[in-house]
């Protein structure tokens, strides 16, 4: 040590308020994705529709946008799909905000009545409506981050598939 630099690594800043200030700037340069999402409709990527699709044969999509819906038959927000009757084999990728809970709970519901439901949600275990609801299904958890519609990167959040099936 006898080069007249102090030990260990060399220092990038000349004070802490020096570095205070870097680690702020660095902060509000980074992107807030998670709660500030623009809308709560995240569009079912295709690739993972085909394959559902090819396994179930949907015959009502019931939370679709009328640019974006995967069945002939569909519900979009004006024909309120919770409102609607659900027959036959759902698909269902619903708005993911705050009523979350009543979507599932709706395609529980409709399944005990006779339809097959299948849910792609954000994978958000920890919320009530998952307690309550998606436990009651059969659940896939999904391998990575979809990238959803037409966004550039992978959402922020795990998702999985729930399958609500009519009672034997």
């Amino acid at each position: 040590m006898g080069n007249g630099m102090p030990p260990g690594r060399p220092r990038l800043y000349a004070s802490r308020s020096e570095r205070n200030a870097a680690y702020w700037k660095r902060k509000k340069q980074q992107i807030k994705v998670y709660h500030r999402a623009q809308t709560v409709e995240w569009g079912t990527p295709n690739a993972l529709f085909a394959a559902l699709e090819e396994e179930f044969h949907f015959t009502l999509d019931v939370a679709a946008q009328p640019d974006n819906a995967k069945c002939g038959h569909y519900y979009t927000p004006e024909l309120n799909g919770l409102v609607q009757p659900w027959h036959g084999i759902c698909w269902m990728n619903p708005p993911y905000g705050p009523t979350m809970d009543q979507w599932m709970c709706k395609a529980h519901a409709s399944s005990l009545a006779g339809a097959t439901v299948v849910c792609l949600v954000p994978a958000r275990t920890d919320t009530l409506w998952w307690q309550t609801y998606a436990t009651q299904g059969e659940i896939r958890f999904l391998k990575g981050r979809l990238t959803f519609g037409n966004a550039k990167n992978p959402a922020p959040f795990p998702s999985a598939v729930v399958i609500f099936r009519p009672p034997p």
